[in-house]
C-alpha cells in the first residue's frame, strides 16, 4: 500500500467578470420586458410581476460580489439571458477540455511532473459538455497522458469524490500519477431569469494532481483519509438529459431543465449533515475540530459555510482557518473548495492538518483531511 498525496493544483479563471451591479441591470431589464408583455394578466390579478433584483439582496443571500464567466455578452443581453457559445466541430478541442488543460499544466507545473507521467485522468464535473467520448479521455489524450481516463458527475461533490477514487487507486497500486480536473460552465446550467437564484454561479476549471508521497518533488499534503457520503433529496435538481425529446413536451424551454433548489430546506438539511459528516470523519481519525488549521469548505452560500465552521471547530473560525473565495468567484460548483485549497494552503506547516469538504445536490458530501508535509 502506498501514501497518497496532494502535489498540485492548478486553477483557469476565464478572463470575463459579471459584477452584482452589471447583472441586476440586465435582470431588472428582463424583469420589466416581461411585466410589460404580461401586463394585462397582472392587472387582471391572474399572475404576480416580477420583482427587481438589486446588489443589496444578492450579497445578503449568498455573500457574493461577483462572478467569472465564459461568455458576459449573452447572459447580460435582457433578450438572451444565457452565455452565448460557439459550436465547435468535432475535431476541435471541446470547452471543457480546453478550460482543464489550462487548470492541469499548473498543476504539473507545481508538482514537478510531465504530463506523460500521468496514468489516470478523472473529468469530474456537475455537468459534462457531451454524453460520449468522455471529456476525460479527450483531455487525456490533449495532455498527452497514458494511463485511462473517465468521468464522474456527483454535482458539487464532484472534485472529492474524484480525490477518493484516485487517492484509493494510488493508494492500492492500480495508478501512481493521477490528476482529478474540474472544469465547470456553471452559467450554462444556470436559469438566469430566476431572481432566487439568478446569481449563483459562476465558470472556472480546477486540478489536482495526487500521487505516492515517496514521489513527491517538493511540498506535499498527505491524504490521510477520505469520506464520501450520499442521501437522495429532490432539493437540489435538474431534469435535463438525453431522454429530454422523447418526452411529451419535446424540447421546450422548461424551467426545470436549468438549475432548480428549494433554497430553505436545502439551508435546513445539508448544514447540518455536513457538519455531522466532518465531525465523524475526524472522530474516526482520531481528531476533533480543534486539531484543524484549516478548513477549506464548499464555496456555495458564505452563510452555511459560517455555520458549518463554526460547529466543527466549536466556535467562530477565524478568517485564515475558513477561507471564502465566494465572494470573488461565486459558486462553482465541484470546484470551489479546490480554488479555496489551491489559493489559501501555502503558509500552512509540516504537521498541520486541513480538511477539505465539499456538498451539494444528491445530497453528497465528500471530505478530505490532509497533513502538511516537507
Amino acid at each position: 500500500m502506498y501514501q497518497p498525496a496532494i502535489t498540485g493544483t492548478g486553477v483557469f479563471t476565464p478572463e470575463q467578470v459579471i459584477t452584482n451591479d452589471e447583472l441586476v441591470v440586465a435582470f431588472n431589464a428582463y424583469a420589466d420586458r416581461m411585466n410589460a408583455k404580461n401586463a394585462e394578466a397582472i392587472a387582471a390579478g391572474e399572475m404576480a410581476p416580477m420583482e427587481h433584483s438589486s446588489s443589496e439582496f444578492i450579497f445578503k443571500a449568498s455573500g457574493i460580489e461577483q462572478r467569472y464567466v465564459i461568455d458576459k455578452s449573452g447572459v447580460l443581453d435582457p433578450e438572451v439571458m444565457h452565455p452565448h457559445l460557439r459550436q465547435r466541430s468535432d475535431d476541435e478541442l471541446s470547452l471543457m477540455a480546453e478550460m482543464a488543460l489550462d487548470a492541469c499544466q499548473k498543476a504539473l507545473d507545481m508538482a514537478g511532473i510531465a504530463a506523460e507521467e500521468i496514468d489516470l485522468v478523472i473529468c469530474a464535473a456537475s455537468n459534462m459538455e457531451r454524453a460520449y467520448p468522455a471529456i476525460a479521455i479527450e483531455i487525456q489524450k490533449a495532455l498527452g497522458a497514458g494511463g485511462f481516463a473517465f468521468d464522474m458527475n456527483v454535482a458539487c461533490s464532484s472534485a472529492t469524490f474524484g480525490i477518493q477514487a484516485a487517492a484509493d487507486m494510488v493508494r492500492s497500486g492500480s495508478a501512481t500519477k493521477a490528476i482529478v480536473v474540474n472544469p465547470e460552465i456553471c452559467s450554462g446550467h444556470l436559469e438566469w431569469r430566476d431572481r432566487d437564484c439568478h446569481f449563483i454561479f459562476g465558470d472556472v476549471a480546477t486540478a489536482t494532481v495526487i500521487e505516492r508521497a515517496e514521489d513527491a518533488k517538493g511540498a506535499r499534503f498527505d491524504i490521510l483519509s477520505t469520506r464520501c457520503a450520499t442521501e437522495f433529496s429532490n432539493n437540489i435538481r435538474n431534469n435535463n438529459g438525453f431522454l429530454r425529446r422523447s418526452r411529451p413536451s419535446g424540447v421546450e424551454d422548461r424551467r426545470d431543465m436549468q438549475f432548480m433548489q428549494n433554497g430553505r430546506k436545502v439551508f435546513k438539511e445539508v448544514v447540518p449533515m455536513v457538519s455531522a459528516h466532518i465531525l465523524a470523519h475526524l472522530d474516526d481519525e482520531g481528531f476533533g475540530g480543534e486539531n484543524l488549521r484549516r478548513l477549506w469548505l464548499h464555496q456555495a452560500n458564505k452563510s452555511m459555510n459560517d455555520f458549518i465552521g463554526k460547529k466543527v471547530m466549536g466556535r467562530t473560525p477565524e478568517r485564515e482557518e475558513q477561507p471564502n473565495i465566494l465572494q470573488d468567484y461565486a459558486n462553482t460548483s465541484s470546484a470551489g473548495s479546490i480554488i479555496a485549497f489551491a489559493k489559501y494552503s501555502d503558509d500552512l506547516d509540516p504537521g498541520d492538518l486541513g480538511l477539505v469538504c465539499s456538498f451539494g445536490a444528491g445530497y453528497s458530501v465528500g471530505s478530505v483531511l490532509l497533513r502538511r508535509e516537507a
